[in-house]
């Protein structure tokens, strides 16, 4: 084994793909959808506000048990703002926090992602989808990072 240390800016997506938090709910689900994303931060003046998820959209939601005709399922979607289902304050991490660390934190809280913070400004985001291109990159010898390296 290898006893390189790795760090969450190794392997985070960035530049992340945000919503502020005015957004709509039906502007979001076509974010998600288009981008191939599950998760938005949602950013205003530049600062982490929250994040929504896929799931909280879904949340969102009306049950298809209730009559009701496509305009109206929709409606719900258009007339409803990112900032009333995100979640607020999200935990998160740094670009310097070791890969381990972060890993631990989405293990134990179940997390899909980390937003990546640094300088209170939101650099990037950290998903599991993320880590399995990383564990990819490593099992194949390709180098870990996403980055460039100079020539």
């Amino acid at each position: 084994m290898s006893s390189t240390e790795y760090f969450v800016r190794d392997v985070m997506s960035q530049p992340p793909i945000t919503v502020a938090p005015s957004t709509f709910l039906l502007d979001a689900a076509l974010i998600l959808r288009a981008s191939a994303i599950r998760h938005l931060p949602v950013v205003a003046d530049g600062k982490l506000e929250g994040l929504l998820t896929d799931r909280d959209i879904q949340r969102c939601a009306p049950s298809r048990l209730i009559p009701i005709d496509e305009e109206g399922y929709n409606a719900v979607f258009a007339g409803t703002t990112v900032n009333r289902v995100m979640t607020r304050d999200p935990l998160t991490v740094s670009p310097d926090t070791p890969l381990v660390t972060a890993i631990g934190v989405m293990q134990q809280s179940r997390f899909g992602c980390l937003p990546v913070v640094e300088n209170g400004a939101l650099v990037g985001i950290l998903t599991r989808s993320d880590l399995v291109d990383a564990l990819q990159r490593l099992l194949t010898g390709s180098s870990l990072s996403r980055s460039i390296e100079p020539a």
